[in-house]
């Protein structure tokens, strides 16, 4: 298993097809679910706090109807490379994460459908890029499975401790959205708000924490792991890890440019006005 994405890659890319879809699946023998005596069943009453507004529905059908909505209906995995990382707009990335995530949508089907999507609408590098990053997923869940522990370790897989520290009060105000870096704040309050935040904008927050911040990663990714409605363990560690210069990038170091990224992706202040 390559501790780097590019080998990783060439390994398996060839070896993606999906298998065949059973079109019916055997019943289960008699006697496999057994019969609940009600009198062991609790009759509890409960006060949940209401949920945030949220586009994410639970559940398989839900699933495979956004799935069928965002490659038939609006077409989109045509153009994903090129807006992919967008911030607040529904349409221009999969959205797939939180169903992928609970295991109410496989990979294998996302890839046979866009396989499909190739077939009878169009094939072009947008849609080659939805493979690409199902392929990430891939590569940080095997590359967790090689290093066990060593994924949560303050040095992380290379073995080697970063010059940050963990600081109480500069924490919370990351969390909370006030840090002072607007592109920052604004999605941490879109966090906050929505269990959701795009992979730019995780990029771009991550590397606000470890490089301006100085703080320890992990506390970081603890906070995506409480936050995120698409929480999954090899990704949210792996691309923390990543960017903390001590994952899977030989480079070592990955620092985002903030002013940069903020006249890129909200050149118009759009994104922070309606977070701030």
């Amino acid at each position: 298993m390559p501790d780097v994405f590019s080998p990783f890659r060439r390994k398996v890319e060839k070896h993606c097809t999906p298998l065949p879809v059973l079109e019916r699946i055997a019943q289960l023998p008699d006697g496999f679910m057994p019969n609940i005596d009600k009198q062991y069943i609790l009759d509890i009453e409960l006060s949940l706090p209401k949920p945030s507004p949220s586009s994410f529905i639970g559940g398989e059908s839900a699933a495979l109807n956004h799935l069928e909505t965002y490659l038939f209906d609006w077409k989109a995995a045509a153009t994903y490379k090129e807006t992919r990382n967008t911030l607040d707009t529904w349409k221009d990335s999969t959205k797939l994460s939180a169903w992928l995530a609970n295991g109410s949508l496989s990979a294998r089907e996302v890839i046979r459908q866009v396989q499909r999507f190739e077939q009878t609408i169009e094939k072009n590098d947008s849609t080659y890029w939805v493979y690409f990053e199902l392929l990430w997923r891939e590569f940080f869940h095997w590359l967790q499975c090689k290093y066990g522990a060593k994924w949560f370790r303050f040095s992380g897989i290379q073995g080697r401790k970063p010059t940050t520290c963990h600081d109480p009060e500069t924490f919370s105000r990351w969390c909370k959205g006030e840090t002072g870096y607007r592109i920052v704040d604004a999605c941490m309050r879109q966090l906050a708000e929505t269990g959701y935040m795009s992979n730019r904008g995780r990029q771009l927050v991550a590397s606000c924490f470890v490089h301006e911040l100085r703080q320890d990663w992990r506390y970081g990714a603890a906070w995506f792991e409480h936050q995120l409605i698409d929480y999954d363990v090899g990704s949210n560690w792996g691309n923390w890890l990543y960017l903390a210069g001590v994952g899977s990038d030989p480079r070592g170091h990955r620092q985002f440019n903030l002013q940069k990224q903020t006249e890129i992706y909200d050149p118009d202040g759009r994104f922070r006005k309606a977070w701030l």
